[in-house]
């Protein structure tokens, strides 16, 4: 059950598309014009993304672990507040709480969904507790009603990582406008990716977008003044270009993968099976299954041309780096990491590469030797 050909399908396809030539051209409108840092692309594109998103500002920064911090330091999480992240997200969700100066208390994840859970969210607060980053995770919104909820009852921010969720919805409504801000990556794997890196802070809170902007730029509020002590984190002239070309590419792309998705849940009904959609603004940044025999899998995929990934093979309150804060036990997602695969799942597969995929699937659940 090899790839006809020996054609091997990658996970990822990174390579210039048909919008090969717009990109060049924007490229050469930023070095044309010789203005490469917060200038009229980024301007252009903050707007169009903004409008796109439904939201009425984004602001632009370095990358989307900027966007986390800026935007909680924005909202008023000061050093040594705690605010509550998922155990099972990568890794860069919790290093932003870090880097805003804050604690990340883990909480555990939804069994289906593998986002947030709200109710061990809940039962993670305690005096500290300033703010809340639910991940929608995978492309899939958090169940934002239920954890809304639980942050109106404590007065709580929710600042949501929607670093793999760009244009998802939540019950109709676009993820980055249900909590204070959204947080936006660009990198070149994401639907909407750069080609390098970038990030943006969504929000319709006008003072938290001033707030935002004063401190991605050193806090400086003229040439030589800073008025508090920002960073250094700007969306470039030549990213902000690119960006620009993708974007109205990135509704019918979105449409593609989530006929990739549908197709595989329709195809994969034995033991390897698809993380549930609990919401159909699933945008499906990546198609995540669950397999008891995850390595043996994996092996029997790669055997047959097919490269798949983990994400996330660690969870966070498992992870080295916040082995100091004793975080709580989160078996949920704990059982997860053992077991998740991300199949290949993009804009530019074929419908007959991922039939490819559900037959060495299916036969390797049958226990065939060829495939």
């Amino acid at each position: 059950m090899n790839l006809p050909d020996g054609e091997r399908l990658p996970f990822a396809d990174l390579s210039p598309g048909s919008d090969a030539a717009e990109i060049r051209e924007a490229i050469e409108r930023v070095l044309t014009r010789g203005w490469f840092v917060l200038g009229p692309e980024v301007e252009a594109f903050e707007a169009e993304f903004a409008a796109a998103s439904g939201a009425k500002h984004a602001v632009g920064v370095a990358n989307g672990t900027d966007a986390i911090a800026l935007a909680l330091r924005a909202a008023g999480v000061n050093p040594g507040d705690e605010v509550i992240v998922p155990a099972m997200t990568a890794a860069f969700t919790a290093l932003a709480v870090v880097a805003a100066g804050a604690i990340p208390v883990m909480a555990d994840v939804d069994p289906r969904t593998l986002t947030l859970d709200a109710r061990a969210c809940a039962e993670a607060i305690t005096p500290r507790t300033r703010a809340i980053v639910p991940v929608h995770l995978y492309g899939q919104a958090a169940d934002m009603l239920e954890i809304m909820t639980v942050a109106d009852r404590h007065r709580l921010v929710v600042i949501e990582d929607c670093c793999q969720a760009h244009l998802g919805t939540c019950s109709g409504l676009p993820v980055g406008t249900i909590g204070a801000a959204g947080a936006f990556s660009f990198y070149p794997t994401k639907n909407l990716g750069a080609l390098g890196d970038g990030g943006a802070v969504l929000t319709s809170d006008g003072a938290l977008a001033d707030r935002v902007r004063l401190l991605r730029n050193g806090g400086q509020t003229n040439r030589n003044m800073h008025a508090v002590a920002g960073v250094n984190s700007r969306l470039d002239e030549l990213q902000a270009a690119i960006l620009r070309v993708k974007l109205p590419n990135l509704p019918p792309e979105t449409a593609l993968r989530r006929l990739h998705a549908a197709f595989y849940r329709d195809a994969l009904t034995g033991e390897v099976t698809p993380v549930a959609e609990r919401d159909p603004g699933h945008v499906y940044h990546l198609f995540p299954v669950r397999s008891a025999r995850r390595e043996a899998l994996q092996a029997h995929l790669a055997r047959a041309g097919v490269e798949t990934l983990i994400h996330y093979p660690i969870p966070l309150h498992k992870q080295p780096a916040f082995a100091h804060l004793a975080p709580r036990e989160c078996p949920v997602a704990a059982k997860a990491a053992a077991e998740l695969l991300s199949l290949p799942l993009h804009a530019r597969l074929h419908a007959r590469q991922a039939a490819r995929v559900a037959d060495v699937i299916q036969a390797f659940e049958k226990g065939s030797i060829d495939a």
